[in-house]
């Protein structure tokens, strides 16, 4: 009997939302600290689904969606898949860690290895899929956590790997509430239909935000450049409205407690929040806080 296990890390982005589905370049990295595993054991009986870890009942409620959406694409049947399929996700939804992708990557590497799914179809295949949580997926989420590797993302050009050097000390932290990435996407997309010379400012501004944290990861810097740059990427999401006030309470408690710079990372409207530190945060914070370089 077939026997098959895979472990996709999280993601986190360091900038270029949103700018990115309009060809932007976008940082992203994987997170192996959150995760998600698959673990999927053939039988005889008719295909089983096992949840454990975050919000169990959130995954329960989309995952059989997303295996349909992949059984149509295959043009194949649920009848024709037997076993027993044990998702454990150690990421919430809604975060901005990249759940939906770790879920699209992971099913779409169990059905590779099904031989359903050709290797280079991959990315596709399971960006195919996280448009069913984003309406119109870029692809940068899939991409770090198909190939688990900083990368330099462009929606148009691909990806290319992003050899860094991290000397810097950031911190992900959630800030109490959760996003919604297709409710954001839409309205970021909205301000564009309604004022299109500010929303290409807008992204023009993101877009140098990445070529200059780009430049400081590569070649190393000072801190006030990080903290500038960090600044400028964050007042992208504050001129898209993005920034809920339950974010800016927790942005506002980082700052108190030494953090040098914040933004959101991910679509916005809540989820993580990134910090820029000079030394390690205080033990004390009431949220866990999550190295990004381990």
């Amino acid at each position: 009997m077939k026997t098959f296990s895979t472990q996709v890390p999280g993601k986190w982005i360091l900038a270029g939302e949103h700018a990115v589905l309009r060809g932007s370049e976008a940082l992203v990295f994987p997170l192996f600290s959150k995760y998600l595993n698959l673990k999927y054991s053939e039988s005889e009986q008719e295909l089983e689904l096992v949840l454990n870890g975050e919000r169990t009942g959130d995954l329960e409620l989309i995952i059989w969606s997303v295996l349909e959406r992949a059984f149509n694409l295959l043009n194949i049947k649920r009848s024709q898949l037997k076993g027993r399929l044990e998702i454990t996700s150690k990421i919430a939804l809604g975060g901005g860690m990249g759940a939906s992708a770790t879920l699209c990557a992971a099913l779409t590497e169990w059905l590779e290895f099904l031989g359903y799914v050709k290797p280079e179809e991959k990315f596709s295949f399971a960006r195919n899929l996280e448009n069913l949580f984003h309406g119109e997926s870029s692809g940068v989420d899939v991409a770090v956590t198909l190939y688990k590797t900083p990368l330099v993302f462009t929606r148009n050009n691909g990806f290319k790997e992003l050899p860094v050097k991290p000397d810097v000390k950031l911190y992900l932290s959630y800030s109490g509430q959760r996003g919604v990435t297709r409710d954001c996407v839409e309205q970021v997309k909205t301000l564009l239909t309604s004022d299109p010379e500010k929303g290409q400012k807008i992204d023009l501004q993101m877009q140098e935000s990445v070529n200059e944290l780009k430049a400081l990861l590569q070649n190393g810097g000072s801190l006030i450049e990080w903290i500038k740059s960090i600044k400028k990427s964050n007042n992208c999401f504050e001129q898209w409205g993005l920034i809920t006030d339950a974010v800016k309470k927790h942005q506002a408690l980082l700052l108190d407690n030494g953090a040098l710079a914040v933004k959101l990372t991910g679509s916005g409207g809540g989820g993580y929040v990134l910090s820029l530190w000079e030394a390690e945060p205080p033990k004390n914070l009431p949220f866990e806080m999550i190295a990004c370089f381990t």
